[in-house]
């Protein structure tokens, strides 16, 4: 498998869904908390960063198992990327165990040197994404994929991006002594890592969210029953643009509360733009057309955010 071939098969340009929410995380804890360690950063990332590449190669793997198991040849040798590129399915199972092999153990050294909390959300994570795409019914055919993704991606990146350099802070600790595993929780910070992350949340459920309304009709011809097929495609419009807009009240009552700097009202110039797409999604929701918009707003909200987020460190300073 030559190295243009694996990207493929990764998907590499859908990783950004993985490393705004790391870069966002890393830069408020050098605000929040004065800290960096760059070694614990770097091993988090290393991990995070070859475990989502994991997921992504076992979800075209499975759709591939399953595109032969049903004998459907066209979609295996036209859409999907290991027929595609005619891969060799032996040598992609080696290379996703190799993957998630290499990413568990860099989370084993991680936990090492900071505490077991990782250990727990971590393994929950991998969980979520193993399970998103791979069992007999993933979370991603179901209606709690947004939920999901959105959850582990926005809100669980962003915490571990925090903890792993803030892990003596005093944020939470799970301790265990003797028979007893005790769990410390600091509510305020927790609330605070909260309410930060939600706009890193909220555009990431969106993106699944703006692919199963624009897949909706093919979804029930292939028995996959997601958020929109239960809540109507109307419904599930209204909560994409719902959720772009939360995002926003999000930073401002963050501001308002003296979590972020005020710099970070900035981000409400793009609002505008955020609208501009949304209008055109709202006319029509037709994969080829207006699915983009959702890795179009989720860019320019995140990178504003990266952005703003690094002045405030800046501003910080002084």
């Amino acid at each position: 498998m030559s190295f243009s071939t694996f990207l493929k098969l990764v998907e590499i340009q859908t990783k950004i869904a993985s490393v705004f929410p790391f870069m966002i995380g890393t830069l408020f804890v050098v605000y929040q908390y004065q800290v960096f360690d760059w070694q614990n950063t770097l091993i988090f990332f290393s991990s995070m960063f070859i475990f989502d590449l994991t997921t992504t190669a076992i979800n075209n793997y499975m759709d591939y198992r399953k595109a032969t198991d049903n004998h459907n040849y066209d979609f295996r040798k036209t859409s999907n990327v290991i027929g595609k590129y005619h891969m060799k399915a032996r040598a992609v199972i080696i290379l996703i165990f190799t993957m998630f092999f290499s990413a568990s153990l860099l989370g084993i050294w991680l936990l090492v040197r900071t505490d077991l909390l990782v250990l727990f959300i971590g393994f929950a994570c991998f969980c979520v994404g193993i399970l998103y795409t791979f069992g007999p019914v993933p979370l991603s055919r179901m209606p709690l994929g947004e939920f999901f993704s959105g959850v582990t991606m926005g809100f669980g990146i962003f915490f571990l991006a925090v903890y792993v350099n803030a892990y003596a802070a005093g944020i939470a600790n799970l301790i265990w002594q003797g028979e007893w595993l005790f769990l410390r929780v600091n509510v305020v910070e927790i609330i605070r890592i909260g309410i930060i992350s939600l706009p890193c949340i909220f555009t990431t459920a969106n993106i699944m969210l703006a692919n199963n309304i624009c897949d909706l009709e093919e979804d029930i011809r292939n028995h996959r029953y997601t958020l929109p097929y239960y809540i109507g495609r109307k419904a599930a419009v209204l909560l994409f643009n719902i959720l772009y807009y939360t995002s926003f009240l999000a930073i401002v009552v963050a501001v308002v509360i003296d979590f972020l700097h005020p710099i970070m009202l900035l981000s409400l110039l793009i609002v505008y733009p955020v609208m501009q797409n949304l209008a055109k999604f709202n006319r029509e929701q037709v994969k080829e057309r207006t699915f983009a918009i959702s890795i179009k707003n989720f860019i320019l909200i995140n990178a504003t955010l990266v952005l703003l987020m690094g002045a405030s460190v800046f501003c910080s300073l002084f």
